[in-house]
This record gives C-alpha cells, structure tokens and sequence, in this order.
C-alpha cells in the first residue's frame, strides 16, 4: 500500500461495491480511506463543505453545483436506482386511486432538489399528466441541513412550496391526513440520520389502515415504466472534487475500472448469496433478469445516455438549472467514450 496515494472517500455500502471496500478489488495506484454515510447525510457535508475527495453525489444536486460553478468532477456510476413514483403512498381519504388523481393534492416529499424528488415529478408529469405547478408541495428536511440549504437552490415561481414544521416528518403528516400522498419509506428503516426526520419522527397513535400505496403492483409499474424507457431511475453517482482530479487525471478512469470490476464480482457471486429462508428467491432472481436483463445497473455514460439526459431535461423543466448541461461539462474526459 506504500506506492499508492491515498484519498478520503464518502459513500453509503451497497452490494455492487462491497468488493470494493471490503478490498477484494482495488483501484490502481489509490488507496480510499472510506467515511460510511448514509446519502442525506454525505450529499449535505459535500455541497456545504466540500470536505472529501471521492463521494457518492445526488445527480439532481450535481447538476445544481456545477451549474453554479461548483467545482468537481462525475463519474458515470450509479450505485441508487429505483422507481421512486412507485413507492408513493396515501391517505385513503384524500380520493386518490389512480395517479392522475394527484392532480391538485398535497404531496411530501424528503426534499425538493433531491434526485429522488426530480424523478417522482417528472414521470408523474409526463407518465400520468401531473402537473407540477398544480400540486402544493411539503418538504420534510430543514433548510439548515438541507441539499438545497447548501446551494441555495429555492423551487422556481409559481410552485406551491411548503415547510414542514420540525416536530413533523412526512410520516405522521400523512397518517395523520395533513397531507395526501410522499414516500415514506424512510419512517420503517432502522438507520436514523440527522437530515431525514422520518427515521426519527414516527406516528405514535397512527391510523395505518388509512395508508395505502398509490400502486399497488409495485413490480408491476416498475415493469410498465423500464418497458416503456428502457432504465430503471439512477439517483446519484460518483464524483471527484475538481482540484484533487486536476492533479491525478488518471483517478476518473481507474476508479470507474474498479467500480465495474466490483460490480461483476458481486454479480458473479450473487447466486449464492441468496438466503435459504427466501424459498423462492431463485425464481424471483430469474424473473428480475428476464425482465431487466443480465445487468440492471449497467455504468458509462453510453449505457446511461438516455436516462441522464431525462434527468437534465427534468432538471431543466423543474427549474433547477438555467440551461441543459452537456455530457462532457458533468462527466471527466478519460470516460466520456465509456
């Protein structure tokens, strides 16, 4: 490890790099000196104080920093993806049983700038006839610790925004009726951070039966939504601050190698590492491949060329940037071809 140079690295753990940091793959020529964060938490330290050199990024924030004159430098890796208009729930009393029914309603969502939020807006518009202007939007995390808090990013005119109080959290809100519809995963997971306050913030006395989920097929509209574009939704990516990649070109590429390499090996493994107690774990295993291929999170900017272009397309629309961003100003030059 003497000749390597070492550099501070930020992300949450998922499968697809664990070979990457449990070190059974390495990057050439570079130790990481990994920080374990969970997103909300990293994406705000980052654009606040810019404090490691390799991070896990929003795509929807990176988009905002850049155009702003942030200074780093993306890779085309995408460690999140999910349906995020599918995990909607609502309250069975808001009138809702189709998505079209959104229309004019309250809507939650974590953050306004996050990519999470670009998605859910965007295909509820373009997929379902949503309009975002139409909608008064909640936002649960404070401005203080928020993504946009750091970029100074506010939702453009004519959009009906809303605060959170900070005794609330999308969670009780929604059981409780004060709004229709959000998702509201985060208020069941065990990981509690300082910026989502669902993982801290649960209904007490709530009345879960009035919960239901806006889809109620989740395979199902996940299934019609990659039929009908070809990808399942990226929400972040990699990125190296600017001045750390001017003076080791070579990092972007080796980084994305290793980044591919520690996702074959985990892909290569992966038919082992099913629990014994999913019984039917093989067979869902064989049917998320007969319906997504061989590689659902495919990396490069080739592969992804369509999805990221939604996404500053969106971006764009939603009012978060001025003008639509080019492949070659987000991404480093060495893999641009990849």
């Amino acid at each position: 490890m003497a000749d390597k140079k070492q550099f501070s690295f930020i992300s949450a753990s998922n499968e697809r790099i664990s070979p990457l940091l449990n070190g059974d793959v390495q990057v050439e020529g570079a130790e990481l000196i990994w920080t374990n964060s969970d997103p909300s938490e990293t994406f705000w330290r980052q654009l606040k104080f810019e404090e490691f050199e390799i991070c896990e990024m929003s795509f929807s924030s990176l988009l905002i920093a850049l155009s702003q004159g942030m200074d780093m430098v993306a890779i085309p890796v995408f460690p999140s993806r999910r349906f995020m208009h599918a995990l909607i729930s609502v309250h069975a009393d808001a009138g809702i049983e189709k998505p079209s029914d959104l229309n004019g309603k309250r809507i939650g969502v974590g953050e306004y700038q996050q990519t999470a939020s670009l998605w859910l807006r965007g295909v509820l518009q373009h997929d379902f006839g949503v309009d975002q202007f139409g909608v008064d939007w909640y936002m649960e995390r404070s401005p203080e610790l928020s993504h946009g808090g750091a970029t100074g990013f506010k939702p453009m005119d004519g959009i009906k925004f809303h605060q959170i109080p900070n005794d609330k959290s999308l969670a009780t809100m929604l059981a409780n009726n004060e709004i229709d519809a959000a998702p509201i995963g985060r208020a069941f997971s065990n990981e509690k951070n300082v910026i989502d306050r669902s993982t801290t913030v649960r209904p007490a006395n709530a009345d879960w039966s009035k919960v239901k989920p806006l889809f109620p097929d989740l395979v199902a509209e996940g299934t019609r939504f990659f039929n009908e574009h070809g990808y399942i939704p990226a929400n972040h990516c990699y990125a190296i601050r600017g001045d750390v990649y001017r003076a080791n070109p070579w990092l972007a590429f080796n980084l994305y190698a290793a980044f591919v390499k520690a996702k074959e090996a985990w892909y290569s493994q992966l038919s082992s590492k099913i629990p014994s107690d999913m019984v039917f774990g093989p067979q869902y295993m064989a049917q998320t491949r007969a319906t997504f291929g061989s590689d659902p999170y495919p990396y490069g900017v080739k592969d992804n060329a369509k999805m990221m272009q939604t996404m500053i397309d969106f971006s764009h629309e939603q009012g978060f940037i001025p003008r639509k961003l080019e492949f070659s100003e987000i991404f480093a030059a060495n893999i641009l071809d990849l």
